[in-house]
């Protein structure tokens, strides 16, 4: 059954505005951006199965946007991010402050690993990435784990691209501080 067998004529015009990717083009560029979109939004807000719903948002509200036109991938990779990132601080903002301060379940937060060492160490990491605020948090995940640059995370978070050098110092050196205190 197809979206027009669902809606009036007007409803399913209103519909597929916006749809400008052919369907193997919206695949091709979903295989590339889902797992690291996925990977930070579960990471931003701290939980799996929201980080699910998320995805689903993000990419529903960007192929209703213009950016599914936009020719270079890097663009639209990079405006996906933008709306990823704006739904988890969206999110954010409506939780009560309880609940926005509370650590990150670790079951559910990272994938086990065979290894112990390795296991203690994302532990370790996955803790201490919890105590961060949500926009350092960003930041480390989108500088290491993304490969982004200085300019595609400042679009990304709507930040100056100048002042990225210095909050990701900022960040890491936070980091590093938290971790050292988990190895005491």
């Amino acid at each position: 059954m197809t979206i027009d067998h669902c809606l009036p004529r007007e409803a399913a015009a209103s519909a597929d505005e916006g749809l400008v990717m052919t369907e193997d083009a919206f695949r091709l560029f979903y295989d590339r951006t889902s797992r690291p979109l996925w990977a930070y939004l579960a990471r931003v807000c701290g939980d799996r199965r929201l980080a699910d719903d998320l995805l689903q948002e993000t990419y529903y509200r960007f192929l209703k946007s213009s950016a599914a036109a936009l020719e270079d991938e890097a663009h639209r990779r990079h405006y996906l991010f933008r709306i990823a990132t704006n739904l988890a601080l969206d999110l954010r903002r409506r939780r009560s402050p309880e609940s926005a301060s509370e650590p990150l379940d670790q079951e559910t937060a990272l994938a086990p690993v065979d290894v112990a060492g390795t296991a203690a160490r994302r532990v370790d990491l996955g803790r201490a990435m919890a105590k961060l605020r949500p926009r350092d948090r960003a930041l480390v995940w989108l500088a290491y784990v993304n490969g982004s640059s200085h300019r595609e995370i400042a679009d990304t978070l709507g930040l100056k691209a100048a002042s990225i050098k210095l909050l990701l110092f900022r960040a890491r050196r936070k980091l590093a501080a938290l971790l050292e205190e988990t190895r005491r």
